[in-house]
This record gives C-alpha cells, structure tokens and sequence, in this order.
C-alpha cells in the first residue's frame, strides 16, 4: 500500500508548497503595497500577474487531481491493483509536476495544454484499467 501512496504524497507535497509559496506571495504584495487590503475585503483584489499564475496553478491542484485521489482511494478499498497501475500513477504524478513548473515560470500554454492533456489521457487509462481489471475478476 505504501508504494501506492507515494506518489499521492508527491502530489499532495505540491499542493501544499504552492499554496505556502501563494500566501508568502500574497503577504509580500500586501506588503510591498502593490494590492490593497480593502481591495482584497472586496473580494475583487487585483493581483500582480505573477501572483496570479501561482493561484491558477494552486487551484488547479483541485481539478484532475481530486479525480486521482479517488481513484487510488478506491484501488486499497477494493484491492483491485490492475497490472501497470503505480507506473501510471508515477507517470500522472510527474505530468502534474510538469505542468505545475510551466504554470508558474514561462506559462506557455502550448506546453501547459500538452502536459495537462497527456495527464488527463494517463488519468483515463488508469480508470479504465482498472474499472477492466474490477470486471474481469469479478468484484
């Protein structure tokens, strides 16, 4: 199981540094004087452009992700492992990290679409493969 879990630490690791690297960020603005604080009690705090490409590649940390953690959830639940899964798993992980890297420093969209597809098509087949695996062995 642990082997399993690993690469939702990996991911979960990521969630959390971008997050403390957003509010560090943030604090720093405020700070610095660049955002207002009654801007941001508004709701409608406009952010320098650094700071939001940090919140949009937070945020999209509770996306495909969410679908991933439910996945791996109900592989230990189950106990229906499908052959190839941890290197789908470690592969999906790694596309997330990429796509995070182009998200936060060049954000060229190009680059982000391609990462973010080819994790999205890695999330798929890992579903499939296992809904499969779950079907044939009966459970």
């Amino acid at each position: 199981m642990t082997g399993l879990l690993t690469p939702v630490f990996v991911l979960v690791s990521l969630t959390f540094t971008l997050l403390f690297w957003l509010g560090g960020s943030r604090y720093l603005s405020i700070r610095n004087r660049e955002v207002r604080i009654s801007d941001i009690a508004l709701g409608q705090p406009a952010w320098p452009r650094r700071l939001t490409q940090i919140d949009r590649a937070y945020h999209n940390q509770f996306e495909l992700p969410l679908v991933f953690y439910a996945l791996v959830c109900l592989v230990i639940v189950t106990g229906a492992q499908p052959a190839g899964f941890r290197f789908l798993e470690w592969q999906f992980v790694i596309l997330r990290l990429a796509h995070a890297y182009v998200h936060v420093t060049s954000n060229q969209l190009r680059a982000r679409f391609l990462l973010f597809a080819a994790g999205a098509m890695t999330l798929l087949a890992m579903w499939v493969l296992f809904g499969v695996h779950l079907l044939s062995s009966g459970n």
